[in-house]
């Protein structure tokens, strides 16, 4: 045997759920580790390291004493269509369940992947929609599946983890689409035991070579995760870059050296950890939403989680009352950007205590808005606000906050005449696209286009989801006010 043939071998032994693999394109959020698919087929879930597989009993095997048809037992092979798969019931998210009726998934999918959702109200909204359990539209056989992940990409894209985590949970892990994504997010989390652990479980859908070995170290078995990068180095099953990113990782000879892995291009949630492992970890700031979920982590430092907590509450995938709680965790350390929000926050806070608003929820309200999170201070502490504060300028804000929040006995005042629409028809079928349309129309509300927000308002209606079409409307129509003068 040649040595290639016997390193071929080595690394197939190693790696057996990915022999014969091709690296293909997977995903519409572009950091999303590439998979590498094989041939559906038979794997052994031993690994190096493990004890041996128990032989095959010597004993005579089983032989049919007739040709007759035995008794017919049915299995489930597998879990059925994805697409039905929601962690909320349609009563409980407000939506029809037969929303998807008579639309074709590959433009819904493609616009659940491209809908905006900037206002508060609309990304309420559509964190229902991605997490219900709907019927599936009708769908050929190759199509199915695909909506599920563009509900799963699209909330991954928001940094919305534990609500991704949480549907691909309820579909099950069987699937090399939707494990791939369980692994980026238990990487993205910082747990590398709970990522490896799922992927060791799961045998025959290691997401890539870089993971199997990478996991192979984690697990203890440092050997065999040499053997397979120095094999599929050879055989050209890895990139020059990953290559290099696993050879610091394996070797401890380059802990103390001073050389610089450059990052790449498209950073993934393995080489974003590989990373940090090897003692060079990278900003979030550049990268995708969801990598800030890392920076939460108690073992980040206090700046670096209340840029993390600001940065995802603004997308929605961090609730109002985690990023006050994360406000309040230490005092300052300098001032000036999220120093002096965390600063006026604990003032606020204080004064919220004491009763007396007058100057600290002006102020609060001004630098918040200054830093276009108006919205987020109105979420953090609206419900908290006493009614009948005495102070005009406090008043004024608070009344406004209130009204943000859609709470009872605000006064809104009416909505702009350019966004007056005649009532729009109440379409038969496609109702998801036309959903998906009009959340599009009133996202264009913040580009000034008010016409299209209230053809968007008056289709929220059409479809009967008048609480979300008067929680749109009042944001759009106090959104000078919430916004900083120019």
């Amino acid at each position: 045997m040649t040595d290639r043939a016997t390193l071929c071998a080595l690394v197939l032994a190693l790696l057996p759920s990915l022999a014969m693999a091709q690296q293909q394109p997977l995903s519409a959020s572009d950091w999303l580790s590439g998979s590498v698919r094989g041939p559906m087929r038979e794997s052994s879930a031993w690994r190096p390291g493990d004890a041996p597989p128990p032989r095959p009993s010597a004993r005579p095997q089983p032989v049919a004493t007739s040709g007759a048809v035995g008794p017919v037992q049915v299995t489930r092979l597998d879990q059925g269509n994805p697409d039905h798969t929601g962690t909320q019931s349609p009563r409980r998210a407000g939506l029809p369940a037969d929303l998807w009726a008579g639309s074709d998934p590959a433009q819904l999918s493609q616009m659940v992947l491209a809908t905006p959702a900037r206002l508060q109200s609309m990304q309420a909204l559509l964190k229902r929609v991605l997490t219900a359990q709907l019927a599936p539209p009708a769908a050929p056989e190759g199509m199915r599946g695909q909506l599920f992940l563009s509900r799963a990409d699209r909330l991954l894209d928001m940094g919305a983890l534990d609500e991704a985590q949480s549907l691909l949970v309820a579909a099950g892990p069987g699937q090399p689409e939707i494990f791939r994504r369980m692994f980026d997010i238990a990487l993205l989390e910082g747990d590398e035991g709970r990522a490896c652990a799922i992927m060791n479980g799961t045998p025959g859908i290691a997401p890539s070579f870089a993971a199997r070995i990478f996991c192979l170290a984690q697990t203890g078995d440092w050997a065999a995760a040499a053997i397979g990068l120095h094999g599929a180095e050879a055989l050209g099953l890895i990139d020059e870059r990953q290559a290099i990113l696993l050879t610091h990782f394996l070797d401890d000879a380059f802990v103390d050296t001073a050389e610089l892995l450059a990052p790449a291009d498209r950073m993934t949630p393995l080489e974003f950890r590989i990373h940090e492992a090897v003692g060079q970890p990278l900003p979030t700031q550049p990268l995708p939403v969801a990598f800030a979920q890392s920076d939460l982590r108690l073992n980040s430092g206090f700046k670096a989680r209340l840029e993390a907590a600001e940065r995802l509450a603004r997308t929605g995938a961090l609730p109002a009352a985690t990023l006050r709680q994360i406000y309040g965790e230490q005092r300052p350390a300098a001032s000036g950007g999220v120093w002096e929000r965390a600063g006026v926050m604990r003032t606020l806070e204080a004064a919220l205590a004491g009763g007396d608003l007058a100057q600290a929820l002006p102020r609060a309200f001004d630098e918040f808005r200054a830093a276009g999170m108006a919205d987020l201070l109105a979420a953090m502490v609206a419900a908290d606000l006493p009614t009948g504060i005495t102070d005009p300028r406090a008043a004024e804000v608070g009344d406004l906050m209130r009204a943000w929040m859609g709470l009872p006995d605000s006064v809104i005042p009416d909505p702009a005449p350019e966004m007056a629409a005649p009532p729009a028809t109440p379409p038969d079928t496609r109702r998801g696209e036309a959903l998906l349309t009009a959340m599009a129309d009133i996202d264009a509300a913040l580009e000034g286009d008010l016409a299209r927000a209230g053809r968007g308002v008056a289709t929220l209606r059409a479809l009967g989801l008048d609480p979300d079409a008067d929680r749109a409307e009042a944001q759009i129509t106090l959104l000078p006010q919430m916004q900083a003068p120019q």
